[in-house]
């Protein structure tokens, strides 16, 4: 008894404090491994810094992370969010490319980098960030021009990630892993929000990274429709051009009340060949609804924070057979009362399908407590009797229109 009375942290075995300190973030990790020898080399075990999230610690500068980069972070680093100087009233530099290349060398496991508010008009090329990143996400950034153009890289960078990727190749033939490709950018998933310098030029920059299958763009307000329908991919005498490895494609508008709407989803409707998601937000669902119906390849569709009329998407819908998903997340049906009229023009929207529908009708009476359109559902389920539909916190209002 008298033992246990005394017992401290010393008696734990190293896995249970490593598991312990987890919980800590980079701040209190750092001022923990200032206790003692012993809780220092333990704050440095690289399973405490897989995931390193800076965002929430303001006024990090190039110093600090100069400092986490030569004492803490090393080959287990995952993912790294950090938090730019743009909104601060220190300024100055942030990213350098010196301590992109120490990255690079340091971290060859890095796979997701964020960056929130930082100013990258300092580096003239995205190449210059770590070739093993599979995500990258902006947010209220900065860009210069010509920042996502790839250029022909010199025999010595060459020489060099091909070095890199052979000590790394050896890890991944056994977890089965296909080596990064050292002759361009490997990121599969590009995420922007609130990126007022993306323009059109940018977005045709991303025709050439030949991995891309996912883009994410939120208020981005700079690309207009006709940069959408240059860069949609396209049949040609030399192959597919343009997002010809797209899958995923992301438009959301979230703005202010009165703020600027290019309605980029309007270009849409040309080629985009192969693109089988599309996530549609805020003030570009009206328009992206008009062009989304054209779309051959489309299996899912999500509509959210919107206000939509059950008649405009049953037209939008009509032409989209092969659609396997249709979501509505967080989105405001305007219905009008139900009238003699009304109700017929409904149900001719399902005209020819009835008889695929099968034996839906009897669940259709369950549903109709939680759903919040019980008459589209209906009505979809005709239309598109192989779609799965979901509809998750959705309001539904009734106009006299």
């Amino acid at each position: 008894m008298a033992d246990f009375r005394t017992s401290t942290l010393d008696y734990f075995p190293e896995n249970i404090l490593i598991d312990i300190l987890s919980y800590l973030g980079v701040r209190e990790l750092i001022r923990t491994g200032r206790v003692c020898k012993r809780w220092r080399r333990l704050v440095k075990d690289q399973r405490l810094w897989r995931v390193v999230d800076l965002t929430a610690w303001k006024g990090v500068t190039s110093r600090m992370l100069w400092v986490l980069l030569r004492q803490y972070l090393g080959t287990g680093l995952r993912c790294l969010r950090l938090r730019g100087l743009l909104l601060s009233a220190r300024g100055g530099a942030f990213l350098s490319e010196s301590w992109l290349k120490a990255l690079s060398s340091r971290c060859p496991r890095l796979r997701s980098l964020s960056l929130l508010h930082a100013d990258l008009r300092g580096l003239h090329s995205c190449q210059l960030l770590p070739t093993t990143l599979q995500v990258l996400e902006l947010r209220g950034c900065e860009l210069p021009q010509g920042f996502f153009t790839q250029t022909p890289l010199s025999p010595e960078k060459q020489a060099g990630m091909a070095s890199t990727a052979a000590t790394q190749q050896q890890g991944r033939v056994q977890t089965g892993k296909v080596p990064a490709s050292t002759s361009g950018i490997a990121i599969e998933t590009m995420v922007l929000d609130n990126v007022p310098s993306f323009t059109d030029q940018h977005l045709q920059s991303l025709a050439s990274w030949l991995r891309l299958s996912r883009l994410e763009l939120r208020n981005v307000l700079r690309v207009t429709a006709e940069g959408l329908r240059r860069s949609a991919a396209q049949e040609t005498d030399s192959g597919l051009n343009g997002l010809s490895r797209l899958k995923y494609l992301e438009i959301g508008h979230f703005g202010r009340p009165g703020a600027q709407l290019q309605m980029a989803s309007l270009g849409l409707g040309v080629g985009w060949l192969g693109l089988e998601e599309l996530s549609l937000g805020g003030k570009e669902v009206g328009p992206g609804l008009l062009s989304a119906s054209r779309l051959r390849d489309l299996k899912r569709l999500r509509l959210r924070c919107c206000k939509l009329r059950e008649m405009q998407v049953l037209r939008s819908c009509r032409t989209l057979r092969d659609l396997r998903r249709l979501e509505f997340c967080e989105v405001f049906f305007q219905v009008c009362p139900k009238t003699p009229e009304r109700e017929g023009e409904v149900e001719r929207q399902g005209e020819g399908e009835e008889g695929r529908e099968g034996g839906t009708d009897s669940g259709d009476d369950k549903l109709e407590e939680n759903d919040p359109v019980p008459s589209l559902r209906r009505s979809l389920a005709a239309l598109l009797p192989q779609c799965a539909l979901v509809f998750t916190n959705c309001t539904v209002t009734i106009t006299s229109d």
